[in-house]
């Protein structure tokens, strides 16, 4: 068998053994990005039954509904039995950077509301340490105020405001080598709707494809 080595089959191989973990009858989290837009096929083409999902953003609900798998509005459904996502950046204690997408507000929300929360990507994710930047969703009143408080280390994304009227940033500063205390800061302001550093005790197992093997480190 040729050894599987481009980006892009890493993510497909990472959302397919994640894939495996849905079954009929489950309420279901999707996620969003390109190793999301992987996953979504490799659900439909498991023929699953009575599945509910949920999903982060316009995109992907879109790509779902094209492959059959119904997505209905976060409104009815209280707890989810498995989300799945991407990520920009893993540690190996299991703090994660996500957001580079812009959803990071959605996806959180839809990962606290998972019994697993169950995170996929290829081999260029894992970090010795986080590194940056933390994508921000502020909320759109005020945001300029909000802007001024957080400072130079805050920058605007030239980006669409988010599904939910936000507007997203980026955090360029300093604090990463303690992202608990980072993450507290920055929930710190009540301009900040979310911010993209995900806890570990969010996180029930991460999916890391290597070549052509899938590495599984489990965290809750």
């Amino acid at each position: 068998m040729p050894i599987v080595s481009s980006a892009d089959d890493e993510k497909r191989l990472a959302a397919e053994a994640a894939a495996e973990l849905v079954e009929s009858g489950m309420t279901v989290g999707l996620g969003t990005g390109s190793t999301v837009a992987h996953l979504l096929p490799a659900i439909a083409r498991r023929g699953l039954e009575r599945i509910r999902c949920v999903a982060t953003s316009v995109a992907t609900e879109e790509q779902a509904r094209e492959l059959g798998i119904p997505v209905e509005d976060f409104d009815s459904l209280t707890r989810l039995d498995i989300a799945i996502d991407g990520t920009d950046e893993v540690t190996p204690d299991g703090w994660l950077i996500k957001g580079g997408g812009g959803a990071h507000l959605r996806e959180k929300v839809v990962a606290a509301a998972a019994e697993r929360f169950i995170v996929i990507g290829d081999s260029s994710k894992p970090v010795d340490a986080l590194r940056g930047p933390v994508p921000l969703e502020l909320f759109g009143f005020g945001a300029a105020s909000t802007l001024e408080r957080l400072g130079a280390d805050v920058e605007l994304r030239d980006a669409p405001r988010s599904p939910d009227g936000g507007v997203i940033a980026d955090y360029r500063g300093p604090g990463l080598d303690d992202p608990a205390s980072l993450a507290a800061r920055l929930e710190a302001d009540p301009g900040v709707a979310a911010h993209g550093l995900f806890p570990p005790d969010m996180v029930s197992a991460v999916f890391v494809a290597r070549g052509d093997a899938v590495d599984r480190t489990s965290f809750s």
